[in-house]
């Protein structure tokens, strides 16, 4: 064992405790955000405001 039980038994140990674990937590979150592949708010909202004719200087092409 590394610490002795007393130890581990005291509040600032309880409290030093609880504050890692909250920051694992969050940068355990950040690294799976960072790795999914990123979401645009165009892609769920449908804008009606688009254009339905094309404005370029090939009105035929894409």
């Amino acid at each position: 064992m590394l610490f002795s039980e007393d130890l581990m038994e005291t509040k600032w140990f309880g409290d030093l405790s609880t504050f890692v674990s909250i920051n694992t937590v969050a940068f355990v979150t950040l690294a799976v955000i960072k790795t999914l592949p990123k979401a645009y708010l165009s892609d769920w909202i449908d804008r009606r405001d688009r254009r339905t004719e094309t404005r370029s200087i090939h009105p035929d092409g894409d």
